[in-house]
C-alpha cells in the first residue's frame, strides 16, 4: 500500500512522556521531602505510573474528566500508603503540569524519523493530550515545526479511539482513510481507533504488550526505526 499522509501520536510515540515524567517526579520527590511517606522513589512512581495509565484510558472512554485525571493519579499514591492529604496531591498536581512541558527527552529515533518523513508526508499529530500542554511539549522539544496539522481531542471534540476524532484528521488534509497511516503506542487509542476509521495502523509496542484477543494491527515495531522500511 502506498500512504500519501501520516497521522502519528505523541506522548510515549513521539515524546517520552514515562522518561519526562520520571525526571520531574524525581525533582517533586526530593524537592517535598515524599520519602517521608514512601518506602522509595520507585515505590511512588510505580504507584503514579499505574494509576496514570488507568485514569487516561478511562479518559479515553470518556468515564472520567480531565480534572479528576490530574488530581487523581497524584492522590492515589499517597492514598495506598495510607496517607490523607488531598492539598499536597493538589499542589503537586499543579506543578506537574506546569512544569512537565518543559522536558525534552524524545523516544529513540523520533527525530531522526520526523527529519525522514517531513519531506515525504503531510504530517498530522492526533493527541488525547490537553492542548495547551502538548503543545509547549512540542515547542521545548522542537518538533513542532514537522507538523501540518494537530489535531487535540479537545479541538475535535472527540477522544480516541473515537472513529470521530481521526474523520476531523482527515478532513483536515482532504483524505480518504485508505491514504493514511496511523501510529501510535497505544493499542487501545491508537489502533483500535485508526481501525474504526478504516485507518491502517502502526503500533508501536515496544515491551512486547499482548494483544491476541484483538483484531491485530496492520503492522507492529517495537522501536521507530523500523518505520524506515513501512514507509
Amino acid at each position: 500500500m502506498t500512504y500519501k499522509y501520516v497521522f502519528i501520536d505523541l506522548d510515549d510515540t513521539l515524546w517520552d512522556f514515562h522518561s519526562n515524567a520520571r525526571s520531574l517526579l524525581t525533582e517533586i520527590y526530593e524537592q517535598r521531602y515524599l520519602a517521608q511517606f514512601f518506602e522509595n522513589f520507585e515505590q511512588y512512581f510505580q504507584l503514579y505510573s499505574k494509576r496514570n495509565l488507568e485514569l487516561w484510558e478511562l479518559y479515553s472512554k470518556r468515564l472520567v474528566t480531565k480534572e479528576f485525571l490530574n488530581l487523581e493519579r497524584f492522590l492515589y499514591p499517597f492514598v495506598e500508603v495510607g496517607v490523607d492529604n488531598v492539598s499536597l496531591a493538589a499542589e503537586i498536581s499543579v506543578e506537574f503540569l506546569e512544569t512537565i512541558s518543559t522536558k525534552t527527552i524524545l523516544i529513540p529515533h523520533a527525530k531522526e524519523l520526523l527529519d525522514y518523513l517531513f519531506p515525504k508526508y503531510p504530517l498530522t499529530l492526533v493527541s488525547n493530550g490537553f492542548i495547551d500542554v502538548q503543545l509547549r511539549k512540542m515547542k521545548s522539544a522542537g518538533i513542532e515545526h514537522y507538523f501540518s496539522h494537530l489535531v487535540f481531542s479537545q479541538s475535535a471534540n472527540a477522544l480516541k479511539p473515537d472513529k470521530a476524532i481521526y474523520e476531523y484528521a482527515l478532513q483536515l488534509n482532504n483524505a480518504v482513510a485508505e491514504e493514511v497511516l496511523m501510529i501510535g503506542d497505544s493499542f487501545h487509542a491508537d489502533v483500535i481507533g485508526a481501525q474504526n476509521a478504516g485507518i491502517d495502523q502502526v503500533y508501536f509496542n515496544p515491551s512486547g504488550r499482548s494483544f491476541e484477543k484483538q483484531t491485530p494491527p496492520s503492522f507492529t515495531i517495537k522501536g521507530l526505526e523500523e518505520l524506515f522500511f513501512i514507509l
